[in-house]
């Protein structure tokens, strides 16, 4: 088979087997998927909490480590 046939022979069956990356449709904004809205704002809420709770313990460390206490 020479190569010109072979490479239109699998950009046809790239086509048919690939995804388009494009949607048709845009989600609709007037409801919104709570599942995720629930994810994004949870995970938020866990790192400030981390964020707030490793700061405590930094500032506990540093004034042990300098005699502030």
């Amino acid at each position: 088979m020479p190569l010109g046939r072979l490479l239109l022979r699998t950009s046809t069956v790239n086509k048919i087997v690939s995804r388009n990356a494009f949607r048709a449709t845009k989600p609709d904004v007037s409801k919104p998927n709570m599942l995720r809205v629930g994810l994004a704002f949870g995970s938020t809420v866990f790192l400030w909490a981390l964020l707030f709770k490793q700061h405590s313990t930094d500032v506990q460390e540093y004034k042990r480590r300098n005699g502030l206490e």
